[in-house]
């Protein structure tokens, strides 16, 4: 895999929740640590996918915000 993003971030599959457009997908990425991202359904089947499988979160963004209490 090539990719010019500067962060891809290597995980398991740990949940799938599909809707009727779009599907929301936990990677777990470290014990105790997960990323959630949002995607087209249709992007989530032609990527195969499924609970337990390995995927990359990419991250490419210009701003990340924080905020504390």
């Amino acid at each position: 895999m090539e990719i010019s993003a500067r962060n891809s971030i290597k995980g398991t599959v740990k949940k799938i929740v599909h809707g009727s457009v779009n599907t929301e997908i936990i990677l777990e990425v470290a014990s105790g640590v997960e990323l959630v991202s949002i995607i087209t359904k249709s992007s989530a089947e032609n990527l195969g996918l499924v609970e337990g499988k390995q995927a990359y979160a990419v991250i490419k963004s210009s701003d990340v915000m924080l905020a504390v209490e």
